[in-house]
């Protein structure tokens, strides 16, 4: 099967993937209504593209913190990802790096940083949960940053994990032969069976509840390494991140993973845009399949966007070629996005054109009597 979008490497991991691994990657909390809005609400937001302008020569190039790169499409962070392929997060650092853009490794990824640092030049993000053990919280975010590693994404929606029935019904559990690389040598590294989830009852053991925002101000003090606060879906929180000192925010809902029925992220978008005020770059994670989406949250004002599950399910489908693929998918299609909306430049990409279904009525010019 010749694959012609980033949506059909899902039916082909389903396919040959074990069944508690395809739904651990594939499944939200609960009813999972914002499982499917996170997709569905792309659908909502059209276009108003220009026409009869040169678009001979499209640059699709953006500085992410300071770092250039070929494109603002980058990879979020997905845990577990050895249980898609073997080669697991080696396959996607690499695909990465040859793609020109940032990979985000996850706390929770089953090779460590070290190892991912190991595969070659690249610009690369950690993903970092906060254990109730500060000590190893400091002793990862150093070997992040011994490591190469840029920026640090601190997840702020997971105090608990949320509930995620699949994982229930499968008594979801890492396989044997895979550990949290991270955390291998402090005793953290495996994940014991629950009755229900594994992960849920890791999360309760380790996680630290207490998370707060004077945690952001406390990680500045272990790190040189900008702080982006991955998880903030209201203007209020933008704020507050902020005056905390965070260096960027990522508007997600976790995959719509955490807290069902919270809005798409791309509905989100627009508002925490608009309370950053341009002060610091506001990302988007959660939903992003088309070239299209990628245009339709430039135009909303993010400065780049995150990829998560088409990142394993290419990678089960077809390993480092799989997530190469999916990257040069949407480089393709967001360029022709660009092209056929008449826009040269990311800069070029306005709000003006797309309409959402918030936007007041456009005047319409009255008939001529």
């Amino acid at each position: 099967m010749v694959v012609t979008n980033v949506t059909e490497y899902q039916a082909i991991a389903k396919e040959k993937l074990p069944k508690q691994a395809y739904d651990y990657y594939a499944s939200g909390a609960e009813d999972e209504w914002t499982l499917e809005e996170n997709r569905n609400a792309f659908s909502r937001i059209l276009f108003r593209p220009r026409i009869l302008i040169d678009v001979s020569k499209i640059d699709m190039t953006t500085t992410i913190l300071g770092f250039k790169i070929s494109m603002p499409i980058m990879v979020a962070p997905t845990a577990f990802q050895k249980m898609a392929h073997p080669e697991g997060e080696y396959a996607t650092a690499r695909a990465a790096s040859a793609a020109g853009t940032i990979m985000t490794l996850s706390s929770w990824a089953t090779s460590s940083v070290e190892e991912v640092a190991s595969t070659g030049p690249g610009i690369r993000f950690f993903q970092l949960y906060v254990y109730k053990d500060r000590n190893v919280v400091a002793q990862l975010v150093r070997r992040a940053e011994k490591a190469g590693f840029k920026a640090i994404a601190l997840t702020v929606d997971t105090p608990r994990l949320g509930r995620r029935e699949a994982d229930i019904k499968n008594r979801f559990t890492l396989p044997p032969y895979l550990t949290l690389k991270n955390f291998e040598g402090l005793n953290l590294g495996k994940m014991d069976e629950a009755n229900d989830s594994g992960l849920a009852s890791y999360v309760a053991g380790q996680i630290d509840r207490t998370l707060s925002w004077k945690d952001v101000k406390w990680l500045q003090t272990i790190t040189k390494m900008p702080i982006l606060v991955k998880g903030v879906i209201t203007a209020e929180d933008t704020r507050i991140a902020i005056q905390a000192g965070a260096q960027g925010i990522i508007v997600s809902n976790h995959g719509a993973r955490q807290l069902d029925y919270v809005p798409a992220t791309i509905m989100a978008l627009e508002e925490v845009v608009k309370a950053a005020q341009g002060r610091i770059p506001v990302f988007l994670d959660g939903g992003v399949r088309r070239g299209t989406d990628v245009f339709k949250a430039l135009a909303l004002g993010a400065s780049g966007i995150f990829i998560g599950r088409p990142v394993v399910f290419s990678l089960a489908a077809e390993g480092e070629a799989g997530v190469r693929n999916v990257l040069q998918m949407l480089r393709d299609e967001f360029e022709l996005t660009m092209a056929l909306s008449g826009c040269t430049t990311l800069r070029e990409i306005t709000r003006d054109h797309i309409v959402t279904e918030w936007d007041a009525p456009r005047a319409r010019p009255g008939p001529r009597l």
